[in-house]
């Protein structure tokens, strides 16, 4: 994603060297409006390369290391054209004193002694030398066999919450029958120690897990069942006080301390007293941050709540578990082919019928096959194909060679493919929200500021304000 970012730079800087101000400075300074147009072609050339690159980056480490490159270039380019908007504002305010008077005799020698950088360093020698550098990298890019254009056509995680639309739930009916029989039972070994009896559900990242979780959290009987619930997506880090004080959100009280683990505790146990409690935590997988006395403190005020409480874990990792001391796991495996493609069709075809379009159900089945069983991808490629009519377009999902990348991360293939397929404009903002921290929760209005900010957003022909686009 972060290759996108770097599209959006070059889309910027191509916007910048194109400027009426910039034009018109370099004319009055009497320098090179040629080279720079030079330094534009060279930098286009590069830019076509980039959406082939992103998608060989997973697969090639030089065609990784050669994004690097791009960037260095990008970025000392980028700190080239502030200095001389700098320097073109200061000669504006210059100009302006001469005609008015005041202060310019102040500013003139002040002026004198600190200059914009180029002024003392040949701004022409430094764009050559940048020059240079990007005829070393288009030299690099051609041994590199990247294609200019689209190349191989083709997400910040959003925190979790309660909510489930169980229409698009398959394959899952058996095991939350057995899982909300525990939740209900009041009669575990754990209990008579006075100890919360912990449940955990591990699988790997797709497998559905937060989704199992949320049909236990809103199923009618534990609803009736438990005097108080509470949901909390703890994610990346295992931060005790700010765990506590979802939970006490999550039950309608406002934490009286925000940085005292002693009074959110007190505060947590008064407010559970004899209360039959639900607790979720989803998404716990960073195992370093939990230790046994980390889980240990955060359970204490939990042992006031009745006999009969229960906490449900959602992770990717066996040894959260272990450490949670969960009584029972519960291995999420995947969908049956059956239940995958029940999924699929209801998301890729109108009406959810492949019937009416034969020509794609069985490029349709394959694509299905692909995703293993993985619930997450399955509703990822599902949605991206159901914009997509064209066999073509099927057939290039089908047969991408993301699907064969090898890779040390976590991005499913399938995911992969479903964001290399956005539009541009769109894949950038998308991008944008990688420099987020994870499960970080977005604004939508400060978002779409921050990307006009960034320059991410174009007016084009639409007498509609940016942040009115849909």
């Amino acid at each position: 994603m972060a290759d996108a970012l770097l599209s959006a730079s070059l889309q910027v800087l191509f916007d910048r060297l194109a400027s009426p101000e910039l034009v018109n400075f370099i004319r009055g300074q009497k320098l090179s409006h040629e080279l720079l147009t030079d330094f534009k072609r060279k930098l286009l050339v590069v830019h076509k390369a980039l959406n082939d690159a992103e998608v060989k980056q997973f697969s090639d480490p030089l065609v990784k290391e050669w994004l690097v490159q791009v960037k260095d270039v990008v970025y000392h380019a980028e700190d080239l054209l502030d200095e001389i908007a700098t320097e073109a504002l200061r000669c504006e305010i210059e100009a302006a004193e001469v005609q008015t008077g005041g202060i310019y005799q102040v500013w003139n020698k002040f002026s004198t002694r600190v200059k914009a950088p180029f002024a003392n360093q040949n701004m022409e020698s430094r764009v050559k030398g940048l020059m240079t550098r990007l005829e070393n990298i288009a030299k690099e890019k051609v041994e590199l066999e990247l294609k200019e254009g689209d190349g191989e056509k083709l997400s910040p995680k959003l925190p979790s919450s309660s909510l489930v639309d169980d229409s698009f739930v398959y394959g899952r009916g058996e095991i939350r029958e057995e899982l909300v029989k525990w939740l209900l039972s009041d009669k575990e070994t754990a209990a008579a120690n006075n100890v919360i009896d912990v449940m955990s559900i591990v699988g790997m990242g797709g497998s559905g897990k937060t989704t199992l979780a949320q049909l236990l959290y809103n199923d009618d009987r534990v609803k009736e069942h438990f005097h108080m619930k509470a949901w909390v997506c703890v994610s990346t880090e295992f931060l005790l006080i700010g765990v506590t004080k979802s939970i006490l959100e999550a039950i309608g009280c406002r934490p009286t301390s925000d940085h005292s683990l002693d009074l959110l505790q007190h505060q947590l146990k008064d407010n559970l007293g004899n209360k039959k409690f639900l607790l979720v935590l989803d998404d716990v997988w960073d195992v370093e941050s939990l230790d046994w006395e980390s889980w240990d403190r955060l359970r204490t005020p939990l042992h006031a709540a009745a006999q009969g409480s229960k906490i449900v874990v959602t992770s990717r990792s066996e040894t959260v578990a272990k450490v949670m001391r969960a009584i029972h796991t519960h291995q999420l495996g995947t969908l049956s082919p059956e239940d995958s493609w029940s999924l699929f069709t209801k998301l890729a075809f109108p009406n959810g019928d492949p019937c009416a379009y034969p020509q794609l159900e069985p490029i349709g089945r394959e694509i299905v096959k692909k995703c293993q069983g993985l619930p997450l991808a399955v509703k990822a490629l599902g949605s991206l194909l159901y914009s997509k009519p064209e066999r073509r377009e099927w057939e290039d999902i089908l047969n991408s060679k993301t699907w064969h990348s090898q890779t040390d991360h976590e991005i499913l293939p399938s995911l992969r493919l479903s964001y290399q397929h956005l539009s541009l404009p769109v894949k950038r903002c998308f991008a944008y929200c990688s420099i987020f921290p994870k499960d970080y929760e977005f604004h939508k209005e400060k978002l779409i500021l921050l990307w006009m900010a960034e320059g991410l957003l174009h007016s084009g022909q639409s007498n509609r304000r940016m942040e009115e686009w849909d």
